[in-house]
């Protein structure tokens, strides 16, 4: 056992955190923090393997520096922030000191990256420009926030301690490692609950609320747990998210801003505040094997600007083609003219792409196919002349999808209304020849920001690379790969059944990087 794993064990200790001996912290020595949980013997569903004092977390109602925090308005991720800033800085008198020596400097996100890696680095990808924004927003936080602390005088706080790159450095270890406790509490830094690493879908822990009085063997409470677990959805990285901090339910203890599903059961009915978290086993592990926590369901985007990660083969992972792509397109065959009142019968039926703070885009999802409202669209702008008119001026406005697409199939269908059944159904009828063609060229626009270098090149660059010492170069490049493939598979979507390949060459090449890679991808 490391020297740093020792102190953090007498730390944990002093503090009343008790780990179960099943569980076994891993150092692998390496600067990105390098600790993981691995079972020393079998563990099975319902096991209560830790219980943690909500005391010993740090928060800004525990910190030393509440009073200044909160005299100051300073409130979720930038008090937190300021909170750990404030506690390292004490060093050996923190009341975390010992949790706090096994945490990096900083996690590996890309909003701590120079402006050179995130241009060189991410450039096409769908982090590129949210995460320039994000370092913008992150300094004026610093700026308008840290510097009039340092600037009272009064405070006598250390200016290295609270520079720039220290806030940046704290907030990267707010966002990718704090949860949200409680009312009072608020979001915190949860000692050992930080130290699970990431599977999607395959967890192994979840984490609860308990009293002194309540016991942790019920199994409905275990079921709750599994419902509430499972229950996560993936949004698209919002740079607000970032900005403004923590946006989950109040009742939730919960991995960072992203997750919105992790309700903490309370199972004490006794009617006391619960004044501990407890860690259950939801999934049996086998001794020896790595124990998981999970973030939520999220994308490789998603992953790597909160947590400095990236997983292969990312079921949630999507590629968005902004609508002013699609009317610049459209532009382009027809007038701009042409394209705006097309577009205003779109917006008549009801319809709409998703919206962030900057733009309106569509979705594609990890398996190529393309969100129903881009092919909605993609069939107006290419109805006849006659069959335009005349829905243009009979058309009312409407709110089902469903109700959107019959109308719009009229013509079609010799005025009879159809059936849809299923979205499958939907798309299906929606899929013309030029809609597809359409398909085809907006995936062949979108792969253009990439720049020059193929597919293929990123993947042989990805078999080069070394996911340990390379760790920022090897994320975004199994990013880019990720979100090219989708691109590949909405082309493969757009063709004729006939024409579309049982076998994918660049798959087959990231399943060999995938074997040799990602057992040291942490």
């Amino acid at each position: 056992m490391t020297r740093r794993l020792r102190a953090f064990k007498r730390w944990m200790r002093s503090q009343g955190i008790d780990c179960s001996d099943g569980l076994e912290l891993i150092d692998n020595g390496n600067d990105e923090g390098g600790i993981f949980v691995k079972a020393v013997c079998d563990l099975n569903e319902g096991d209560l393997v830790a219980t943690i004092p909500k005391n010993a977390c740090l928060t800004i109602k525990t910190s030393a520096a509440r009073e200044m925090i909160e005299e100051s308005g300073l409130a979720e991720s930038l008090g937190l922030a300021v909170a750990l800033m404030y506690e390292k800085s004490l060093g050996e008198d923190s009341n975390w000191a010992g949790y706090l020596q096994l945490l990096p400097d900083r996690e590996c996100v890309p909003w701590v990256w120079t402006l050179d890696e995130v241009d060189e680095l991410l450039s096409g990808t769908e982090l590129h420009k949210t995460v320039k924004e994000d370092k913008t927003l992150i300094y004026e936080d610093w700026k308008e926030n840290i510097l009039p602390l340092l600037a009272s005088g009064s405070l006598d706080l250390d200016p290295k301690s609270f520079a720039v790159e220290q806030y940046f450095a704290a907030r990267s270890l707010v966002a990718s490692r704090s949860f949200e406790i409680d009312d009072y509490h608020g979001y915190g830094m949860v000692p050992l609950a930080d130290l699970f690493n990431h599977k999607t879908g395959a967890e192994n822990v979840h984490f609860t609320s308990s009293s002194p009085h309540s016991g942790s063997d019920n199994e409905n409470d275990i079921e709750d747990i599994e419902d509430e677990f499972h229950d996560n959805s993936y949004d698209k990285p919002s740079i607000e998210d970032v900005h403004s901090g923590m946006n989950g339910s109040p009742t939730a203890l919960v991995r960072n801003d992203y997750l919105n599903g992790n309700t903490v059961d309370y199972s004490s009915d006794s009617g006391d505040e619960p004044t501990a978290l407890e860690m259950i086993v939801v999934k049996g592990v086998k001794a020896g094997d790595e124990v998981f926590n999970t973030y939520g369901t999220m994308g490789n985007a998603a992953l790597l600007h909160r947590y400095g990660f990236t997983e292969p083969d990312n079921y949630f992972d999507i590629v968005n083609i902004d609508l002013k792509v699609v009317t610049n397109w459209s532009s382009s065959l027809f007038s701009n003219r042409y394209s705006r009142v097309r577009l205003s019968l779109w917006r008549r039926l009801g319809c709409s792409g998703c919206v962030d703070q900057t733009s309106e885009y569509f979705e594609i999802s990890s398996n190529g196919e393309p969100q129903l409202e881009l092919l909605i669209l993609l069939y107006i702008i290419f109805l006849p002349e006659e069959a335009y008119h005349k829905l243009n001026h009979s058309v009312p406005s409407v709110e089902d999808i469903n109700e959107a697409i019959s109308i719009l199939l009229l013509e079609d269908n010799k005025n009879k209304r159809v059936p849809l059944e299923t979205a499958e159904m939907a798309k299906d009828l929606l899929l013309t020849e030029r809609v597809c063609g359409a398909l085809v060229s907006l995936a062949n626009i979108r792969e253009s920001i990439y720049g020059l270098k193929s597919v293929d090149d990123d993947i042989e660059a990805l078999g080069r690379c070394s996911c340990v010492k390379e760790r920022k170069l090897y994320h975004s490049l199994v990013l880019r790969v990720s979100e090219r493939r989708i691109l590949e598979r909405l082309r493969t979507y757009a063709s004729k059944p006939s024409c579309r390949p049982k076998k994918r060459s660049c798959e087959e090449k990231l399943k060999r990087i995938k074997r040799s890679c990602c057992e040291s991808n942490r």
